[in-house]
């Protein structure tokens, strides 16, 4: 690493990130064309298959980001990131070829490698930086994450526009060759305009290389980064199919709110760099986590309509039934009242219904002429609970955890240089692959949890449940370390607390 920040230094950061938007625009590419041909019936893929899709060119960004990055440290990241633009731009073209779930599966599995430019970058950019701001430098590398929000929020567009809005439906295939044009255009502009830097482990042999990866603290990274990138890129193509599903809106429309939750993730990185040179990786891990739990909590709770048995109404004393009305029943000479059905009317997405809506009504079960007995059941109550989980309110949500998620990717990856400087390509692809595999897993999860439970909002308790594992192992090891340093203080904190008890 440099000890100060040069000019060359801010146009290797540039050239790095405006790279990277480009590769992860067209990572995320499937999550906007797969819907869009599903949805016009191009091809009948179910939610398995549509998982599948949308995670392979995940797991291939992910295995290849250790082996990426450490070419990166062996040979420095100008012909490293210049070859992988130009490599995949070819699978990208050829998905426009694509006639089948095998072959555009295939094709996915290529141009998915754009996805190790991550590790790539992140060695790449470190070098040009001095410790104290690496923070914010990789903070502002990693803002390329909006690339996946200019796809989700610009692709639907260009679909419709190219198809004259699926009258011309093959006319799909042209928009693959776009990107693939720009892929290979950004190689030509890396190429000429960047300049090539080793770090200083370069020299090493590739075992030696790998030494880092024994430590316990590289997998605690990988699994943090599992949560704030892996799902943050699952989410980023998984969001599009949800909008159109679970609140009917049209593909273009689902695209604009899935960038919600994109591009303040990838632009807010930046600042979550700063913070985290400022407060400490750690600190900010804790409330990035803490946010993580409490919003995926939030919005467990499905957009549904119960109805449920209510209070019902009893006979006071026996007798014959004599009259039965919407309103009354009558036995012998006791009248009992009706709470009369209310009309039901249809909620939309525009009325700000923040809390479950419930409506209570009684009806008959018995007839006139039927003899009862004392404490028989006359009119059976009837309960109606409807939550709309306004699509505004979900939004704002979604937006929040976007960003919150982007603040915590900068978080780890400030940490991985403080303990592993000389070893930032190697811990950084190794992290990568980890948080990359989130990317893969967590679509074909969804997948299979929407198959068995019925439940689009099964994802939101996937997320709880991991948000709130990486929680407790934080607090763990940091209590742990605490204990460590400062044995006495520990001791005597726990001791009070066990007191207040």
């Amino acid at each position: 690493m440099l000890e100060t920040a040069t000019l060359k230094s801010h146009k290797i950061l540039f050239l790095n990130t405006l790279a990277f938007t480009v590769c992860f625009g067209a990572w995320m590419f499937n999550g906007v064309l797969v819907t869009f041909l599903v949805d016009n019936q191009v091809f009948k893929w179910g939610p398995v298959e549509i998982g599948w899709l949308l995670g392979i060119p995940v797991l291939t960004g992910s295995l290849f980001r250790l082996p990426a990055g450490m070419l990166t440290d062996k040979f420095g990241g100008k012909p490293v990131f210049g070859a992988l633009l130009f490599i995949c731009a070819i699978p990208m073209y050829l998905l426009s070829k694509a006639d089948s779930f095998t072959s555009f599966a295939l094709c996915s599995f290529g141009f998915g490698l754009v996805g190790v430019s991550f590790s790539i970058g992140i060695a790449f950019t470190s070098v040009w930086y001095p410790r104290e701001r690496q923070g914010t430098a990789l903070g502002i590398f990693g803002a390329g994450n909006a690339g996946a929000a200019l796809t989700t929020l610009f692709a639907p567009t260009m679909l419709n526009k190219l198809t004259s809005n699926g009258t011309h439906i093959e006319q799909w295939r042209q928009l693959p060759v776009y990107y693939a044009m720009i892929l290979a255009g950004m190689g030509v502009i890396f190429l000429l305009f960047s300049e090539n830097r080793k770090p200083a482990s370069s020299g090493k042999s590739f075992s030696q290389m790998l030494t880092p990866l024994k430590h316990v603290r590289v997998w605690r990274f990988g699994m943090y980064y599992f949560l704030v990138f892996g799902c943050f890129v699952a989410f980023s193509q998984w969001l599009v199919p949800y909008f159109v599903s679970v609140y009917y809106l049209p593909l273009v429309t689902a695209g604009l709110f899935a960038s919600l939750f994109s591009v303040p993730s990838g632009v807010i990185r930046a600042l979550g760099g700063w913070m985290s040179d400022k407060f400490g990786g750690r600190q900010i891990m804790y409330w990035v986590l803490g946010a993580s739990t409490l919003i995926s909590l939030l919005i467990i709770v499905p957009k549904m309509e119960i109805f449920s048995p209510g209070r019902g109404i009893m006979a006071m004393r026996a007798g014959v039934v004599k009259e039965v009305t919407p309103t009354t029943i009558v036995v012998g000479e006791q009248s009992y009242a009706l709470k009369i059905k209310p009309e039901i009317k249809p909620t939309s997405d525009t009325q700000m219904q923040i809390f479950p809506n419930k409506q209570t009504w009684q009806e008959p079960v018995v007839a006139v002429g039927q003899t009862v007995k004392k404490k028989e059941l006359l009119a059976k109550g009837v309960t109606r609970i409807f939550f709309q989980a306004n699509v505004w309110i979900f939004a704002t949500l979604v937006f929040v955890l976007g960003s919150t998620w982007g603040i915590g990717k900068a978080a780890v990856y400030k940490l991985i240089p403080d303990y592993f400087p000389e070893e930032v390509g190697v811990v950084g692809g190794m992290v990568g692959v980890l948080g990359g595999l989130g990317g893969f897993v967590c679509p074909i999860v969804f997948g299979y949890l929407l198959e068995w439970t019925g439940l689009w909002s099964s994802c939101w308790m996937f997320m709880f449940a991991l948000s709130l594992v990486c929680l407790t192992s934080l607090h763990y090891v940091v209590k742990k370390m605490m204990l460590e340093k400062h044995p006495k203080d520990m001791r005597k904190i726990e001791g009070t607390a066990a007191d207040n008890h």
